[in-house]
């Protein structure tokens, strides 16, 4: 059995499991722990818990010890040092006219190594960009390139609800979104509408897809025939929370009933 405390380096990273042996930790504790970059700084996500650890898994690296004025300096000086490189690697990026898009740049703890993270439309021959970097930095140098989402994760903003954006904020990972969601859900198909800051579709199509994807298996499918008290029509829309839907009359008139008004014949009505 071993303890073991959730650890996130970035503020809405992924938290990753570690053994924290002895320490007593706190949530929000700073630390440093052993990764396999070397020592990293990370902050306390999860409280320790006494949990089993499959022997198949490869052990948990450890907690190294609490965080001191030291590190806090030292981190502080990696900041001050990403956004010099961040600016000397955009001055060389217009020198050299490359078609990439710099939008981070990440020190590790130690400064043994430099990750410089960017998007593109394909693929980048920055061979020439990593020997100016490494010639004035003095650094190991890693490009990186991510895809929009993570770009948007990694910057943040502000989305349409008025709210910090969710990858930014609480969203550990991406989880697929389809067009379909939004249509289940009855919202407007106007991409502009349904896209994110980053123009994908947005994170929060997910959160009740499912509930709709529920509630829809008793609401008669868009397009079918019903009868209802006025006689028969075809659902043209569904209002699902209210468990009503719209059907369009043989005569051309629209009328919103809700579920319990549909009447069922013996004989099935023919779509």
């Amino acid at each position: 059995m071993n303890k073991i405390v959730g650890i996130r380096f970035k503020p809405t990273g992924k938290v990753y499991d570690f053994d924290c042996g002895a320490f007593v930790l706190n949530r929000g504790d700073h630390v440093i722990v052993e990764t396999e970059q070397g020592l990293g700084f990370g902050t306390v996500a999860v409280s320790p818990m006494t949990r089993e650890v499959r022997p198949t898994k490869k052990p948990l690296k450890k907690v190294y010890r609490l965080a001191n004025e030291k590190d806090f300096q030292q981190r502080e000086k990696n900041l001050t040092d990403e956004k010099s490189a961040h600016e000397y690697c955009l001055k060389c990026i217009q020198e050299i006219d490359l078609k990439m898009n710099l939008f981070t740049v990440e020190k590790s703890f130690d400064g043994s190594k430099i990750t410089f993270f960017f998007t593109a439309e394909g693929r980048v021959d920055f061979r020439r960009l990593v020997k100016m970097l490494v010639k004035q930095l003095g650094s190991r140098i890693e490009m990186r390139q991510v895809g929009i989402r993570n770009q948007a994760k990694m910057c943040g903003g502000i989305g349409r609800c008025g709210r910090e954006l969710c990858c930014s904020s609480f969203l550990e990972k991406f989880e697929p979104v389809s067009i379909r969601m939004a249509k289940d859900q009855s919202l407007s198909l106007n991409p502009t509408k349904i896209s994110g800051q980053c123009g994908r579709l947005m994170c929060c199509l997910t959160y009740e897809s499912e509930t709709y994807q529920e509630i829809k298996k008793d609401l008669p499918k868009i397009g079918k025939t019903v009868m209802t008290p006025n006689g028969k029509g075809k659902v043209i829309r569904h209002n699902a929370l209210s468990n009503r839907i719209t059907v369009r009359l043989e005569g051309g008139l629209e009328m919103e009933i809700s579920v319990g008004q549909i009447k069922k014949d013996e004989d099935p009505i023919k779509r």
